[in-house]
């Protein structure tokens, strides 16, 4: 009988994390940290719900979601960005979109590297996307800015990346129907 090869699917991944987490940390001391954490995990589970994300996983400050849409993921991280500063911090967010393996009740492959990296490479209160996303959001209202080629830690290639926001939230970006 031959081996049943895992199950692969096209998904769009998201990553987020506070920006300067161990600085708060410090600052806020373990149990100030603790309810920071806390209700930022509510705040972000809250933007999973309302745009269909599904959670994968959280390290400690962090979540790794996947969704159906690459718009719907954007808008959800935007959300996020925005709903996280009543807490006084930021957080930075990265998408991607590509074929995952199932393992169990996770997913693995270079798609979910690829947008750690990417969420690695955005600034406070900042959603980066690879080019594959703004591709495939192309209709959606969303604007892009292009930040430039960039090499991914770990990741073959050069990267086109592109900073996100809504409609009429930043002059100069480009919308995803131009």
């Amino acid at each position: 009988m031959p081996e049943r090869q895992p199950q692969r699917f096209l998904t769009t991944v998201l990553f987020t994390d506070i920006v300067g987490s161990t600085e708060v940390a410090a600052e806020l001391g373990d149990r100030g940290w603790r309810e920071l954490v806390q209700e930022h995990h509510r705040i972000v589970r809250a933007a999973l719900r309302r745009h269909g994300g599904r959670e994968m996983d959280t390290a400690g400050d962090g979540f790794f979601a996947v969704f159906d849409a690459p718009a719907e993921a954007a808008i959800c991280a935007l959300d996020a960005i925005e709903a996280v500063r009543a807490l006084g911090i930021e957080i930075r967010a990265g998408l991607h979109v590509g074929e995952v393996e199932q393992m169990g009740a996770k997913v693995g492959g270079i798609t979910v590297p690829t947008a750690a990296r990417i969420m690695a490479s955005a600034g406070g209160s900042e959603l980066l996307v690879s080019n594959t996303v703004r591709d495939l959001a192309a209709g959606s209202g969303l604007h892009f800015e292009d930040r430039g080629e960039r090499a991914l830690k770990g990741v073959p290639g050069q990267w086109r990346l592109y900073a996100v926001t809504r409609a009429g939230d930043q002059a100069g970006a480009t919308s995803a129907a131009e």
